[in-house]
């Protein structure tokens, strides 16, 4: 097995053991002008200080494949970044770009501290990077915070200058999207891949200042189910969220949501629109 990868599903176990589904049954649900199946604690975060700066942050790791670049053709890294070979060689950017030109297997760990993130293929990503071959061509994986995920997918999945309660409805959808595939990996490799055949993830530069409020407004929030994470569907539209979903059971209009926030809905109240009977509940860490 490749150097680096057989601690995940050990690390995944132990994440998932640490962290528990809060309700709040006591907790204020939506007025009778719009009666919610969701409830959630009205305490709300206020928006983030800085880039990337969460109050609260989880320490969920979440691996995304990144599809979209592959194969990865070359990366760059900064002079606070280092990648190291499963040898325990460190590499040098030249170096780096003749390995992903073999096809021999391999594994190869990029990370760095620069807020700038890590380019493949142009294209930038914060976190750690994995370059994993198993014979099969190179594919680049990114592990990233829950949170720093959820704020790209927003901008990546809406326009960010849509109304703040639709951005934070899609939030707490796309958070919940991801913890479901993060229980029932898509690969050995990568918990979910970067294309709008899972949820559309864009790295840095579809994060913003209004999808990291969004994502910090409704921190660690995802949508439960008799004690379980919903795979919370959605869709630009109710007639493509209807032909592609309808099979499969409750799935949240994009542009729907949008609307319903016009109308002065809450994310909570435009959640219940579209997944009845779920719950809104928050995330805890067994040693909170």
């Amino acid at each position: 097995m490749l150097n680096g990868c057989s601690q995940h599903q050990a690390d995944v176990d132990q994440q998932l053991i640490k962290i528990l589904l809060e309700t709040n049954p006591q907790s204020a649900t939506a007025s009778n002008s719009h009666k919610s199946d969701i409830s959630i604690n009205p305490e709300q975060g206020s928006p983030p200080q800085s880039k990337h700066a969460f109050k609260r942050p989880l320490s969920i790791v979440l691996r995304v494949g990144l599809i979209s670049q592959s194969p990865p053709k070359n990366l760059r890294i900064r002079s606070e970044g280092i990648c190291t070979h499963q040898s325990g060689v460190v590499l040098n950017e030249l170096q780096l770009g003749h390995i992903l030109k073999t096809s021999k297997p391999g594994f190869v760990q990029c990370s760095t501290t620069s807020p700038l993130g890590i380019m493949v293929n142009g294209q930038a990503y914060m976190g750690q990077v994995d370059l994993i071959n198993r014979g099969e061509g190179w594919i680049a994986v990114n592990q990233i915070n829950i949170e720093n995920y959820v704020a790209s997918v927003v901008g990546a999945e809406m326009p960010s200058s849509w109304h703040i309660e639709a951005l934070k409805a899609q939030a707490v959808a796309a958070r919940s999207y991801a913890l479901a595939h993060m229980a029932r990996s898509a690969d050995r490799d990568f918990d979910l891949g970067d294309t709008t055949r899972w949820q559309a993830y864009s790295g840095l530069s579809s994060q913003t200042a209004r999808t990291l409020q969004a994502t910090d407004a409704t921190q660690g929030i995802v949508l439960s189910y008799r004690g379980g994470i919903v795979e919370s569907l959605y869709a630009a539209t109710g007639a493509i969220s209807q032909e592609a979903h309808g099979h499969l059971g409750a799935s949240m209009s994009q542009h729907g949501a949008q609307a319903l926030a016009k109308q002065g809905l809450r994310f909570d109240q435009i959640l219940s629109r579209y997944y009845r009977g779920a719950q809104l509940a928050r995330l805890q860490s067994r040693d909170n």
